[in-house]
């Protein structure tokens, strides 16, 4: 009696720890509506059973099959929860290390696993593995949030050997889905051409996403996907996983169709020239995998990872976010004090919240005048800015605005009083020619030094000026002629560069809460939830054109919430302010034109439109998104944003194709209300002087028509856009 009590004694009152056991156990990680389910069997082997809505009775899952067998598993590894490789695996591995004595070889048997609560609906899983012939271990952390429907998934490496031991392959999260047929969405681009996507129907063999860029994780494929089940789902039914990887650099997503016909996911760093020394007594952390499984289409899982991320990952995501005004399509690199103080006039004029001051602000031995020199030299230069960013930022506030400042931080110009003083921290092989992406080189961030350096720059700019109110953080360059001269283990500069970018951004974060960031790489070459652990929000692309943007943002929105999302109203395409005002709308809102420019109705038009964002931007920001008609099958595209309580409501149409009389030829049914509510539908950002035929009908529906009939938003080649505020009525 007195050992039970001990061992009871040992865990917290929310914790379950549960010792090895010989026969079957289960361990089922659930939320509300989804269980990923493993069972250990008696020889040990942690494998998944199931992964896919969760059963009301959680006893059934000893129901379960192994692994749905069409046939023989000769391994019985097929369906491993962390499969290793060397032993008798024939298939993908999740892990693979060459241990200190040589062998290449793993096993990894079940030790034990605990659950406990770490947050209000957050319950956290952890699966002990070890390699029964070495002191080699394994940790499987699955952190399930029960509200939203997210598992986040990471993995831990460690072990006791005499000496190092080599890993080759280190995954966050290995899954496996049995199901019929398999559909993936993968997505690809480049600049200013981002998010394009394709589905495919799955074969037998392998199937991977890759990026081998260093910097920017998805400039050519972003680590995020859809995979739909049996057959392609649709935006409210079907089954479908969205997954996504929280990591900046180079990624590896696998999916393997094995010979019983059934689906193995592998997700994590890229193994690709990253072989980590590990140290015995050190432990390996891998990034997280984040999924979301829903039987309710392709939209359940996007409004399932926007409430996660809100809530969870991105800092201030259930707050407030500022609309600003760039200098740079109004000046690029040419500017003065003059110039700007008047820009912070016209930004107070317009009613944005901020004037963002963007490229070519530092440097004097070698002057931001373009793109081919300066970056490393962050002081202001003296001929654009003699009295420096001090003086700038209280004449803004003067103005009645908040003053920000464009940085990229991680890069060096060849021509730059850093590179000549640093030669040793830039990011290239000795005996190969330098090669640029856009005229710079990459600092080596695997570099305490340089984490210094680059910490000290923001940390310097922001302690100068205390009330400076944003920071654009650009990353422009990708990793050529990779190597470090510092380095003692070549082979970690991929990963210890993330991780030295993270431990920056940790500190910048622990001094800085609340100061917004946005997360820029030459538009959106780095889209994923491990920068935006600490950025407000993301520049999706440098392509701003209003009709190109309805797709970029459309395909971000599977897996990002509109308040992370910025987007910029420019000169770009050949659109009227009032269609790329309202594309802008769909996120977050700001300017980068020349508002002296704008003729009177597009200035009056303007800030009549900001005002109604103010009134509106929550609904966008915190509500639940609602993809109506699809811009990728139609010449319409359509999307609502509802509020949690369901009593507002701001919904998104956009003609994008120019074919004779199309337009919103009959109702589109609207999804998310109420439908025992009435609500009175108004269009807003009109043009001065324009009557809406939709205001002059002062009707009230019931949310049961609407989601039942429908309503046309009347649009066509005269009103190529249209924004409508859906109000509940007493």
């Amino acid at each position: 009696m007195r050992n039970f009590f001990l061992f009871l004694a040992l865990f917290s009152l929310n914790a379950v720890a549960r010792p090895t056991a010989p026969g079957n156990t289960q361990i089922a990680i659930e939320t509300q509506r989804t269980a990923l389910v493993i069972r250990v069997n008696k020889e040990g082997d942690p494998t998944v059973v199931h992964l896919g809505k969760r059963l009301q009775n959680s006893a059934e899952y000893g129901l379960l099959s192994d692994n749905n067998k069409r046939g023989e598993d000769y391994t019985n590894l097929y369906n491993s929860a962390y499969t290793p490789a060397g032993s008798r695996n024939l298939l993908e591995p999740a892990l693979q290390v060459a241990h200190a004595d040589g062998n290449p070889s793993s096993d990894l048997k079940y030790v034990r696993h605990e659950t406990k609560t770490v947050a209000d609906g957050v319950v956290l899983t952890t699966v002990f593995l070890k390699d029964p012939q070495y002191p080699f271990e394994v940790k499987l952390f699955y952190k399930a949030y029960q509200n939203e429907d997210v598992i986040e998934q990471w993995s831990s490496i460690r072990h006791t050997e005499k000496k190092t031991v080599r890993l080759q392959k280190y995954a966050s999260a290995n899954l496996y889905v049995p199901a019929k047929n398999y559909y993936l969405t993968h997505f690809h681009g480049d600049w200013a051409r981002e998010m394009n996507p394709q589905e495919i129907q799955l074969t037998a063999g392998l199937k991977v996403l890759d990026s081998k860029l260093g910097t920017r994780a998805d400039l050519f494929q972003p680590p995020s996907f859809l995979l739909s089940l049996n057959k392609p789902a649709e935006e409210e039914t079907g089954e479908v996983i969205a997954g996504t990887l929280a990591w900046s650099g180079n990624y590896q997503i696998q999916f393997e169709v094995d010979p019983l016909q059934n689906l193995r996911l592998i997700a994590g760093i890229n193994p690709y020239a990253s072989e980590y020394m590990l140290a015995p007594d050190k432990e390996f952390v891998t990034p997280a995998f984040l999924f979301t499984y829903s039987n309710s289409g392709k939209g359940q899982a996007s409004r399932n990872l926007h409430r996660w991320a809100r809530k969870f990952r991105i800092p201030q995501g259930e707050g407030n976010r500022l609309t600003l005004l760039n200098n740079w399509e109004a000046t690029y690199f040419d500017f003065n004090e003059e110039k700007l103080t008047t820009l912070f006039k016209d930004g107070k004029k317009l009613g944005v919240d901020l004037f963002l001051l963007d490229d070519g602000w530092f440097a004097n031995k070698y002057p931001r005048n373009d793109d081919h020199t300066g970056l490393g030299d962050w002081q202001e230069n003296k001929q654009k800015l003699p009295h420096g960013l001090g003086y700038l930022v209280k004449e803004a506030e003067k103005a009645g605005i908040k003053f920000g400042i464009w940085l990229e931080p991680e890069m060096v110009s060849p021509k730059s009083e850093l590179y000549e003083k640093h030669p040793d921290w830039v990011i290239k092989l000795p005996n190969r020619a330098e090669y640029y992406f856009r005229n710079q080189l990459v600092l080596d961030l695997s570099n305490p030094k340089v984490q210094e350096f680059v910490y000290g720059v923001v940390d310097g700019i922001l302690t100068k000026n205390p009330t400076l109110g944003y920071i654009k953080w650009d990353c422009n360059a990708v990793i050529y002629n990779a190597f470090s001269a510092t380095n003692p283990n070549p082979t970690h500069l991929y990963v210890e560069y993330v991780q030295g970018l993270y431990k920056v951004l940790e500190r910048l974060r622990a001094k800085y809460p609340t100061l917004p960031l946005m997360l820029c790489s030459g538009g959106g070459g780095r889209v994923d939830y491990g920068a935006l652990n600490y950025f407000t929000e993301f520049w999706p692309s440098d392509n701003t054109d209003g009709l190109e943007r309805i797709f970029i943002q459309w395909n971000y929105s599977y897996f990002f919430p509109a308040i992370a999302m910025c987007n910029h109203i420019t000169d770009w395409g050949k659109q009227p302010i009032k269609f790329r005002t309202d594309v802008a709308m769909m996120g977050k809102l700001g300017y980068d034109i020349v508002v002296s420019k704008l003729d009177e109705k597009e200035l009056a038009f303007s800030q009549q439109a900001l005002q109604t964002y103010s009134r509106v931007k929550d609904v966008i920001w915190q509500g639940d998104l609602f993809r109506l008609i699809s811009p990728q099958t139609n010449d319409m595209a359509s999307l609502l944003y509802v509020s949690e309580k369901q009593d507002k409501a701001v919904w998104f149409s956009y003609l994008v194709g120019n074919r004779y009389r199309e337009g919103s030829m009959a109702p589109i049914p609207l999804k998310g209300l109420n439908p025992g509510k009435k609500y009175k539908i108004q269009e807003v950002n009109t043009m001065p002087g324009d009557n809406s035929p939709i205001n002059r009908n002062q009707a009230v529906y019931s949310g049961d028509y609407l989601m039942t009939v429908g309503f046309n938003p009347v649009v066509d080649a005269r009103r190529t856009s249209v924004v409508l505020e859906i109000s509940e009525q007493n």
